[in-house]
């Protein structure tokens, strides 16, 4: 009798255990009853601003990892013969790159030509691409002193192919040197025999 007993009270308690497992899935509607709480719009408004917001920090975030690219500048010596272009730093210390209209062409005729310079151009911007440089200022001198006043033909072809490759330019400048007073031009008193 003592041993039915407490087989009775073991059926007993494990179908109640048994309940409670069975209670506690019953009681996960918690969260039903929660969502179904009416909220007002203002909450709404809130809540989804709060999810907007991290989307909107990623995208400050790419654009501030995008570094600002170096500054290069682009001198350029172009007289009738010859151009000759030279990429420095802004210190105009250190050259990064440099290239003129004889490397590009063979005949001596033709270095001083827009061609030629278009082609030293392409070869010196990249050059400062691959070394991260991405906006330019440009410096034009012509012989200057008591030699011509006035760039070649190879100063204009070198600022249309630097536009054209992608790369900003922030100045373009006239840095001839013009005298003041100049010394005596070569060619004698009665002027260059022909």
């Amino acid at each position: 009798m003592i041993m039915a007993e407490e087989e009775k009270k073991i059926e007993e308690t494990t179908p109640k255990t048994e309940e409670k497992k069975e209670e506690q899935p019953v009681e996960a509607p918690k969260e039903v009853k929660e969502v179904s709480k009416e909220t007002s719009p203002e909450e709404t408004k809130a809540e989804t601003k709060e999810a907007e917001a991290p989307v909107e920090e990623e995208e400050k975030k790419e654009v501030k990892k995008k570094k600002p690219g170096k500054l290069a500048i682009i001198h350029v010596y172009s007289s009738k013969n010859d151009t000759i272009i030279t990429a420095t730093d802004i210190s105009g210390a250190e050259t990064l790159s440099w290239a003129s209209g004889g490397m590009m062409v063979k005949s001596s005729r033709e270095e001083g030509k827009p061609y030629a310079a278009m082609q030293a151009a392409q070869k010196v911007v990249n050059e400062l691409k691959e070394k991260g440089v991405d906006t330019v200022h440009i410096k034009i001198r012509a012989p200057g002193g008591n030699g011509s006043k006035t760039p070649g033909g190879g100063a204009q072809a070198v600022v249309r192919t630097v536009a054209r490759m992608k790369v900003r330019v922030g100045r373009i400048e006239d840095v001839t040197p013009i005298p003041t007073d100049s010394m005596k031009r070569k060619g004698g008193r009665r002027g260059r025999r022909v």
